[in-house]
């Protein structure tokens, strides 16, 4: 396993994590808590020394299973643990359910603080090592609540370190934002996989200017880019990716993918997650990439990508 530091000021960690958002039972079809908590040894057992889960991944349940396994382990010892907070799930309806469970964006101050408090109680620890606004539309970041919250658990050792998960497709424009809170802000948290490059053109180098760390999600874009899924691919009614990976969004995709048989075909000893998970820890602003994973097998491919490193340079397919 290698390790790199998070921007500037961030902790040092293991540059292929661990994505918490499928165990935590919802979103993903079924899980097994057992199973993921083996998952979750494994990875630590491999070095991974980076877990990336939310309050609301299984409403709490993911961060109560990172929590147990440190329990079980002795304690936390060196692995970083980021959170998020910002998908409201204690003050919604039925009605506020569009695919992922009853949930709404909320970046009033008083809200992230709450939500901080009660990932505190779920990790059971006295200070989170990341915070994350999680994806919030980024004109409702804007307002100043979310941002004076995260000064404030700062300021009163209650996170180690701020950051922001940047809604997906909106890279760019959010690069505003970073520029206003940059003083703030110590990670960024960005969708970035072969197929979704659109941070390379202004977010990574305004990170970069700000020595802010990127952590790269939807690294294998739930699973597709580990050669998983095809045209005749179908999801349960529990699995977000019936939406994230309809036929049609498969078929686009597929198109794509066709210029990346080159890349894929560089390297005939190594499987196609991993050449994708070193794509994303090759761009000089990532440090690490959180590819998610339900069990133990799917976290030793994931973790291997770490020992291959970067991608050679003049591999690197050029960007549209």
């Amino acid at each position: 396993m290698q390790y790199r530091q998070l921007g500037a000021r961030g902790p040092r960690v293991s540059t292929i994590g661990f994505g918490a958002w499928a165990i935590g039972g919802m979103n993903w079809g079924p899980t097994d808590d057992a199973v993921s908590k083996r998952a979750l040894h494994a990875a630590l057992d491999q070095g991974v020394t980076f877990i990336d889960t939310a309050d609301v991944y299984g409403f709490g349940h993911s961060e109560d299973l990172v929590a147990e396994v440190f329990e079980e382990r002795g304690g936390k010892g060196d692995v970083i643990v980021a959170t998020k907070a910002g998908n409201d799930f204690y003050n919604t309806s039925k009605d506020d359910d569009a695919g992922y469970g009853p949930i709404k964006s909320n970046a009033s101050h008083d809200y992230i603080i709450h939500a901080a408090e009660q990932s505190l109680r779920r990790l059971k620890t006295d200070c989170l090592d990341i915070l994350q606004l999680h994806s919030q539309p980024t004109e409702m970041l804007r307002e100043d609540g979310a941002w004076e919250a995260l000064a404030l658990l700062k300021e009163q050792g209650k996170i180690r370190h701020a950051g922001w998960s940047v809604q997906s497709f909106k890279e760019t424009e959010s690069a505003e934002l970073v520029e206003k809170h940059a003083g703030l802000l110590d990670v960024l948290q960005v969708r970035y996989n072969l197929l979704e490059r659109e941070a390379e053109r202004v977010l990574f180098p305004t990170a970069q200017k700000h020595g802010i760390g990127v952590i790269a999600r939807i690294p294998i874009l739930f699973g597709f880019l580990a050669g998983k899924f095809d045209r005749n691919s179908r999801f349960g009614e529990d699995d977000h990716r019936r939406m994230n990976l309809s036929p049609e969004k498969i078929d686009g995709y597929l198109r794509q993918l066709e210029a990346l048989e080159p890349l894929y075909a560089a390297f005939p000893d190594q499987l196609k997650v991993q050449v994708s998970l070193r794509f994303c820890i090759t761009h000089p602003a990532v440090q690490t990439a959180i590819p998610g994973a339900k069990t133990p097998e799917q976290v030793n491919q994931n973790s291997a990508a770490s020992e291959f490193g970067p991608l050679p340079a003049e591999l690197i397919p050029p960007l549209d």
